[in-house]
């Protein structure tokens, strides 16, 4: 497989991953950002954890999709994340959903 394949092949699976999460952020009503993934999700818990003078956070979500295009499924029944990096998370807007139907607004 050439360079120029591999690339293709990427851009071919990010567009597919972009049309999933269009079809599903509007079924969520938070966005979950870590340093590794993002999340969809209607049901979170985050914690702040110290031991040892180390700070982390452990978000634990319930029925997620996770942003990963090299993932088979994409659906996930229970999360559990351990981190020491920040942690964003987003109540999505209904109004703002509007998203366009076709790819225009995807950027590779």
């Amino acid at each position: 497989m050439s360079a120029e394949d591999l690339e293709k092949y990427e851009t071919e699976m990010e567009l597919k991953l972009y049309r999933e999460y269009r079809d599903v952020v509007g079924l969520f009503k938070y966005v979950i950002e870590t340093e590794r993934r993002f999340y969809l999700t209607n049901d979170y818990e985050m914690q702040v954890q110290s031991v040892q003078g180390e700070v982390f956070f452990e978000v634990s979500m319930a029925d997620a999709w996770v942003w990963d295009m090299y993932r088979p499924a994409r659906f996930v029944k229970q999360v559990r994340v351990l981190t020491f990096k920040d942690v964003n998370i987003e109540e999505l807007n209904k109004a703002d959903l509007d998203l366009p139907s076709d790819d225009s607004g995807f950027n590779s």
